[in-house]
């Protein structure tokens, strides 16, 4: 549950399903068309149309309108690529010849060619390593790895909260002269080991996992910086036994200073330091403080004087710039944004482009500001009543084309204009590609709608429904509520997502199936995302309450068959539904919840909640497992829990726990654990998953 994951889990969401829509066309309504790859110049995309394990690239003349297929757009800008195969490094170049590099006992991870390409870095048994490929030979940049001292290799909570598991534990940084190589030591002497049972063969077997919970002690952390050719390591001026975070840095320049993240154990304070590779001074660039919490910066585009970056510290997103000297900080964006991602910055005609949700929060649109000596002005660029996705900018930033969509409007690729003279006409969109297929209107699929609610305080969330087949106003239906909750983290957008075949099932069986947010999810700006300081959990319910008699509202919902699911942060919200909601929910299914704070990681869980020893009564207050009292299934409520055994991140040690609370209160539940599985249930477990969801829900709702 990290904050990267939270932050781009809308895109991340539409990439999974652009996927989904590529690879399972075949059985639904949509299908697989090219889409936008790059620009090779001002007039010409270059597009691909992924088929199973096949690519095909196309140009696309945006004047001509012409698709032409061609062999290979990707030729003249092949760059060598590096892997690990059977715990080797392994080097391609740019024919796709390989070369193993590497041939020991050990696994190497992580093999990042240098930007040259004349060399590969890389750790193994937490040291780390480069080897120059000129002159075949592997240098060992460190020495004392082990299995508590880690370099250039994440301590666990770097992994999950700080880097994110897309970074797979790399925590090292090639300069970009190829020169230095930037890295993180940790030292997880004082980080206390959690132990992960599998009851795989005869004895079983541990998995040791060093995992600081809500008040533990963290990692040490050194930032080093080294020569790929070795020798002497200069370390940066912090000292390592403070209790401090470190965010990923990034290179300004050519290679002599690195932008470094830094904040206290509170996560109220962070410094921007331009730190010096060569003698490892530093000096303080930028200083942010929050009452309740700060989130790290994930992007920054550097200028000739400065840099421009995101920030929430005014309760909406703008973009900032911050000049190197620190003399110069300046708001460039006006209005309410969110989820704001800077696609291009044109300092010589002072333009940055950017999407963001600003005119309505379930939508991505395309904007330009303006901030040149007649002041500062952000004209909206994209067009219609549309998510706008995966925009590419052309060349010269006189076009874009977006994947853009909304509930109920399936995948469409389109081409538009920033300005006049443009191969399309300002405010036309021309559509390049549709996945919408032709006999789509006659495959009487469930029809998502948006709804909204207002909340006392003013803010309204948003929510999609789904009715059944043959609906009738005048009966009264069961309602499936899925939720997610975690803080800036959307369950609701705007955009198309492939009717699933539990969408199917439950329009056909009679069920009303909602999606819904709260206050927390991001529609509302930080302003309502601070609201859980201290107390995760109390006000997302309170929201939750309020769509479950917004349903009852209807008139047509069956305000005693209301089921609530959710996985992970929805898996708590789910168990709290079911007890202090037990009022309103009477069935759930939570998945891998987080039923005790206490529990769960210190980055994350003290960002929201502060330190335990500061906050005893809103850990309390906030578990789960404490209010186990309050489910009432001797009337007839039931949960349904599950979880992954060998969870590294939500550990059983919830789900256990939790399950001793509700047996002493002498409640009855279901439960299903899932053997070797992680943060979720895949192949025949998804399998059996699923179709133990559909019969739980059968029992409860339609009393099959």
């Amino acid at each position: 549950m990290n904050f990267l994951f939270c932050f781009k889990r809308a895109t991340a969401m539409l990439v999974f399903l652009l996927f989904a829509n590529q690879m399972l066309i075949a059985q639904g309504p949509v299908q697989s068309v090219p889409m936008p790859h790059s620009w090779k110049d001002n007039n010409t995309l270059i597009m691909v149309h992924t088929m199973g394990m096949k690519r095909v690239f196309y140009e696309y003349n945006i004047k001509k309108e012409k698709m032409t297929e061609i062999v290979s757009p990707v030729a003249p800008k092949a760059t060598p690529t590096v892997t690990v195969k059977n715990g080797d490094v392994v080097f391609s170049d740019i024919a796709g010849n390989e070369k193993q590099i590497t041939f020991t006992s050990s696994q190497e991870r992580n093999p990042v060619l240098s930007p040259d390409f004349k060399r590969v870095a890389y750790t193994r048994d937490n040291d780390l390593y480069s080897f120059d490929l000129e002159k075949n030979k592997e240098t060992r940049l460190t020495f004392d790895g082990s299995e508590l001292i880690l370099n250039g290799w994440a301590s666990w909570v770097y992994y999950e909260e700080i880097f994110g598991r897309g970074g797979q534990y790399r925590a090292f940084w090639w300069s970009p002269d190829s020169r230095t190589l930037a890295f993180y030591r940790f030292d997880d002497s004082m980080v206390p080991m959690f132990p992960i049972y599998d009851s795989k063969g005869k004895h079983g077997s541990i998995t040791r996992t060093r995992y600081p919970k809500a008040g533990d002690s963290n990692p040490e952390v050194k930032l080093g910086f080294v020569s790929p050719d070795g020798g002497e390591i200069v370390w940066a001026d912090f000292n390592e036994k403070d209790d401090q975070y470190f965010g990923t840095p990034f290179w300004a320049g050519t290679g002599s200073t690195i932008m470094v993240q830094w904040m206290d154990r509170d996560q109220s304070n962070l410094i921007l330091y331009a730190v010096n590779v060569y003698d490892g001074s530093k000096s303080l660039v930028y200083k942010e403080y929050q009452k309740t919490w700060i989130n790290w910066m994930t992007d920054m585009k550097f200028g000739k004087e400065g840099f421009y970056f995101v920030r929430d510290f005014e309760l909406w997103e703008h973009i900032y710039y911050q000049s190197y000297d620190g003399n110069r900080f300046e708001r460039l964006t006006d209005g309410m944004n969110w989820g704001l991602k800077i696609l291009d910055v044109d300092e010589k005609n002072s333009e940055i482009h950017f999407s963001a949700r600003r005119d309505i929060s379930v939508r991505n649109d395309i904007y330009k500001v303006s901030f040149g000596e007649k002041g500062k002005f952000v004209r909206k660029l994209s067009e219609g009543e549309y998510n706008y996705a995966m925009p590419l900018l052309s060349p010269d930033k006189k076009h874009f084309t977006s994947i853009i969509s909304n509930t109920s409007t399936p995948l469409k690729v389109v081409l538009l204009a920033t300005e006049r003279g443009g191969a399309v006409k300002p405010g036309e969109i021309r559509v390049i590609a549709d996945t919408k297929k032709e006999n789509f209107d006659n495959l009487n699929l469930p029809q998502p709608k948006l709804v909204f609610l207002t909340t006392p305080e003013g803010y309204k969330l948003p929510g999609v429904i789904t009715l059944p087949h043959n609906f009738d106003a005048k009966k009264r239906y069961p309602v499936i509520m899925s939720i997610y909750g975690g803080p800036n983290s959307s369950n609701v957008m705007d955009t198309w997502r492939n009717p699933t075949k539990l969408n199917h099932l439950w329009a056909d069986e009679g069920v009303i199936q909602i999606s819904v947010d709260n206050r927390a999810s991001g529609h509302c700006g930080k302003e309502g995302i601070n609201y859980i300081h201290r107390n995760l959990g109390y006000y997302e319910l309170q929201d939750y309450v309020r769509w479950a008699k917004y349903l009852a509202d209807l008139g047509y919902v069956d305000a005693d068959k209301v089921g609530i699911t959710g996985f992970s942060y929805g898996g708590t919200m789910t168990v709290l539904a079911l007890t202090d909601g037990a009022e309103y929910f009477r069935y759930g299914i939570a998945g891998a919840g987080v039923y005790d704070w206490m529990l769960y990681d210190t980055h994350y869980t003290e960002r929201y909640m502060d330190h335990p020893d500061n906050n005893p009564d809103g850990y309390r207050e906030s578990a789960a497992i404490n209010k186990a009292g309050n489910y009432t299934s001797e009337t007839g409520s039931l949960l349904y829990l599950t979880h992954g055994l060998a969870d590294d991140n939500v550990h059983m040690q919830n789900t256990i726990q939790l399950i001793d609370a509700l047996q002493k209160e002498g409640k009855q539940f279901e439960l299903m654990f899932y053997p070797g599985a992680f943060h979720g249930y895949r192949g025949h477990q998804g399998a059996h998953s699923e179709e133990a969801t559909i019969n739980f829900w059968r029992k409860v709702l339609l009393g099959k």
